[in-house]
């Protein structure tokens, strides 16, 4: 019990000297973290101010930095309304200048016009002296007349822009003569000359234009003979003033001229819409009864179809329905067909879909001769057959045939590229160009990459005609 007694109270004493130790401990690490807690709420104030203190730099920073780009923004919008103004006076002075350029071409046109009468007056002394023509008749006074070629607009300028420079040049020439005899002959022979014109202008027709011509060169050629055998002191002045007006009576034969090509073009133009019209009617009512036949195809299929079905729920016999069913798929095969005919009927009924050809014919055009036309016929060679059997002494060989949903706008963009190569220039709906294979190969392709091209001209017929 003693023994006892003794070790419990040397393990108490133990455990009251591990308390105190770890009293003292406790103590000094509270005292440590007293005095380092001290040093870090100092540390962190300062840390604190300091940051404050730099973004109180950085702010400032920031603020001066901001007013340097409000300076170079004001910089920039003054600058802006600088080249605004610039721009704007540069606008104004171009309108200007365009507006005298415009004016120093119309001079510019006037003077060449001039120059080429002056030219043709000084070539005129080789005229005037091969001229065997003795006298002249002289014809009524000059009568005004209304021109046909006025009706157009393009022309009406062309005409009096001319006609402003026949002006200027009665005007200059009538100031040489002083004396009022020769003032006289120059007047009269001035109405003369116009009213020969105006006889000239009022017969003119589409197929007369090198005829008249003729009869301003030598209406010309006699009136420098009246005048030189009238009065010798003038007839050097006479000789360059006829030269220089008759360029400007020539010119103005040319235009009135030119209101017959435009009237002999829009007649054509007329008969070939015209014509068209009528092989669209055609290719419509082809295309109708057309229709009426697919859809006369279809009802049958149809209607097979369904007795096929109706067999098949009828029987139990198993190798019987798969024959059924194998007919059912085939007549579903033809039924597709003909709806794909249809539907491809319907499209060229509206007017879209159809086919653009390249077609030659050797033997009745000639090399490098190619037309190029639209068809919506479903058999599009039923159209080459029809261009080749009675107009011209050979087949047509086929190029391209292309198939479009909007055969119209390919064959406008075929048409533009290969203006320049048109062989009819004045009815524009005959459709033949003149230019190497190649390069209608190559306008094709650009335009339809997918479109097969034949570059084989085999034109056997005229072939076979030249051999015999």
């Amino acid at each position: 019990m003693k023994l006892f007694s003794k070790k419990y109270l040397l393990q108490i004493s133990q455990l009251q000297s591990d308390v105190d130790a770890l009293r003292k401990q406790l103590s000094d690490e509270q005292a440590k973290n007293e005095k380092y807690g001290i040093y870090e709420y100092e540390d962190a104030v300062t840390k604190i101010n300091r940051m404050k203190q730099n973004a109180t730099d950085q702010l400032n920073l920031t603020a001066r930095e901001i007013k340097a780009h409000e300076a170079k923004l004001n910089n920039l919008t003054n600058q802006i309304e600088e080249k605004q103004e610039a721009l704007s006076a540069a606008s104004d002075e171009l309108a200007k200048n365009e507006k005298n350029l415009d004016s120093n071409k119309k001079k510019l046109k006037r003077a060449k016009e001039l120059c080429k009468a002056m030219l043709n007056a000084y070539d005129y002394d080789d005229k005037y002296i091969e001229s065997t023509l003795q006298q002249a008749e002289i014809l009524a006074p000059s009568v005004t007349v209304e021109l046909k070629s006025l009706t157009y607009q393009d022309l009406r300028k062309e005409y009096r822009e001319n006609e402003k420079t026949i002006k200027e040049v009665l005007t200059k020439y009538e100031s040489r003569y002083t004396t009022k005899a020769n003032k006289t002959i120059y007047q009269l022979m001035v109405l003369a000359l116009q009213a020969e014109l105006q006889n000239i202008l009022v017969n003119m027709k589409y197929d007369r234009l090198d005829k008249a011509i003729a009869q301003v060169n030598e209406i010309c050629l006699k009136f420098a003979n009246i005048a030189s055998e009238g009065n010798q002191s003038i007839a050097p002045t006479i000789k360059r003033f006829i030269g220089e007006i008759e360029h400007l009576f020539t010119n103005a034969v040319k235009i009135e001229h030119e209101y017959y090509v435009k009237k002999e073009r829009e007649r054509e133009e007329q008969a070939a819409i015209r014509e068209q019209m009528r092989q669209e009617a055609e290719e419509r009512k082809e295309l109708e009864r057309q229709k009426k036949h697919v859809e006369k195809e279809e009802s049958k299929y149809l209607t097979e179809i369904e007795n096929v079905k109706y067999q098949i729920a009828e029987t139990e016999d198993s190798d019987k329905i798969s024959l059924l069913e194998s007919k059912i798929k085939e007549l579903q095969e033809k039924l597709k067909t003909v709806e794909e005919r249809k539907e491809d009927i319907i499209n060229r009924q509206n007017g879209k879909a159809g086919n653009v050809y390249v077609i030659s014919n050797l033997g009745s055009f000639g090399d490098n001769v190619f037309k190029v036309g639209m068809t919506r016929r479903l058999e599009p060679m039923d159209r080459v057959r029809e261009l080749g059997d009675a107009s011209v002494p050979f087949s047509f060989d086929v190029h391209a045939m292309i198939f479009s949903e909007d055969a119209v706008s390919l064959e406008n963009k075929l048409h533009e590229e290969l203006s320049e190569y048109r062989l009819n220039k004045v009815n524009l709906r005959k459709e033949f160009f003149k230019l190497p294979l190649e390069q209608i190969e190559n306008i094709v392709l650009d335009n339809e990459p997918a479109a097969s091209f034949n570059k084989t001209m085999l034109a056997e017929q005229y072939r076979q005609s030249l051999s015999m």
